[in-house]
Parts: structure tokens; sequence; C-alpha cells
């Protein structure tokens, strides 16, 4: 996707982070926010790079803001028996709908 191998949306791209929207959307807004070097999953990105961790609630919060969102959900899926399908860490940004809880 970085390398625009794979046609995507991009909503947002710094040196560190770029955001795209999902191509199977959960709700009107749908964003993958992903950062630019690999780790597997939210917990090995929190371990390795706190501050790309960091950042990347940043963006979801100006990405938010951008589309009008009163309130939104982020969400990591860290490990496949959490529904995690894609093995590059990214940051879901989910809103424009009212939310049930508990998710999933």
């Amino acid at each position: 996707m970085a390398a625009g191998e794979i046609p995507v949306e991009f909503v947002f791209q710094d040196e560190n982070l770029f955001a795209i929207r999902d191509i199977s959307p959960q709700a009107p807004t749908h964003i993958l926010i992903i950062p630019k070097v690999h780790f597997e999953n939210a917990a090995s990105l929190g371990a390795g790079e706190p501050l790309v961790l960091a950042e990347m609630f940043q963006c979801a919060q100006k990405l938010a803001n951008d589309a009008g969102l009163d309130g939104y959900r982020t969400v990591f899926n860290t490990g496949a028996s959490a529904g995690q399908s894609v093995f590059h860490a990214h940051l879901h940004l989910l809103g424009g709908r009212a939310f049930a809880w508990p998710p999933g």
C-alpha cells in the first residue's frame, strides 16, 4: 500500500504514518492508521516505538475532528484470535454511527 502497489485512498501521510480508508468499512467512517515501519502488531509497536504509537492516536483524533465526528472508536486487533488478519500493526478509526458494548 505505502509503495502504491495496492490501490487505496490515502487520507493522511507523514514521515512515520499513513492513513487509508478501509476497503471493507464497518462504519461510515472507517480509516486505518498504519506505521510505515513494520511491526507485527500493537504489542510489538508499543514495546518498540511508543512515540509512533502515540502519534497514531494523535492522527486518529485529527482525522476524527476533520470528519466532524462527535465520537469515535479506535481498535487494534492483536493476534489471530482477536481478528487480526493483516500482520502489520494498524489502528482502526471507526465513527459515524452508534456502537454497542461489548463489541464483537
